[in-house]
């Protein structure tokens, strides 16, 4: 048997925790919760040492967790706030996730890389898309705003599924996300940034206003 063969679990765990990282970026507690639910239906394998995503009280905690989430994110005001946390939590969450599916490659290797791999991936998917959030509201008072909430819930459950079921392309579709959130998140930036530009500044003739006053 080839050598590198000893290597593939390795590198399939390594996809799946980069396709649940990159679910992350899109919603923080969705694709916990589904974690969550395989694991405590038997559906998946969870190492010892993350037994408690397998348990019952986790998976209430994400399942509510992941519904006040989703209809957050339609409330305006809310969905800015939530903004600010999300690359943080993304961060976090993409780095457990990413760590949870590796057993036995020791602790420091382990979360080097669930922090570099996961952490890394959601947090530029999740900067992205706050960005996105931002030129919509600037550039449509917020109306559009719920597309790109809506299109974020079903990123989210859709590299989760493709995490666990197929993770070989949630790991291309995570890099060419990676690639696309880059790319396109400097062009969006560049328009807001004009369209602020654009935008007529009040000026103040001091001078006239002195005279008015004079008089």
């Amino acid at each position: 048997m080839p050598d590198h063969i000893h290597y593939l679990p390795y590198i399939l765990s390594a996809f799946i925790g980069v396709g649940l990282a990159a679910a992350t970026g899109f919603r923080v507690f969705l694709p916990m919760f589904a974690v969550s639910l395989a694991s405590y239906m038997g559906w998946i394998p969870m190492n010892e040492n993350f037994q408690w995503l397998a348990g019952l009280p986790t998976l209430i905690t994400t399942g509510i967790a992941t519904i006040v989430e989703i209809l957050a994110y339609y409330i305006p005001f809310v969905d800015h706030f939530l903004d600010t946390m999300s690359v943080p939590l993304a961060t976090i969450a993409g780095s457990v996730l990413f760590a949870s599916q590796f057993a036995d490659i020791g602790t420091f290797p382990q979360w080097a890389l669930a922090i570099i791999a996961g952490g890394g991936t959601a947090a530029a998917i999740s900067s992205g898309f706050a960005g996105t959030r931002a030129a919509s509201t600037a550039t449509t008072g917020g109306l559009g705003n719920s597309v790109v909430a809506t299109t974020e819930t079903a990123g989210a459950g859709i590299m989760t599924f493709l995490a666990m079921a197929a993770p070989i392309i949630a790991f291309i579709c995570a890099v060419i996300l990676i690639i696309v959130v880059l790319i396109l998140g400097r062009k969006i930036w560049r328009k807001f940034r004009n369209f602020n530009s654009d935008k007529p500044e009040k000026t103040i003739d001091v001078e006239a206003v002195e005279r008015k006053h004079l008089e």
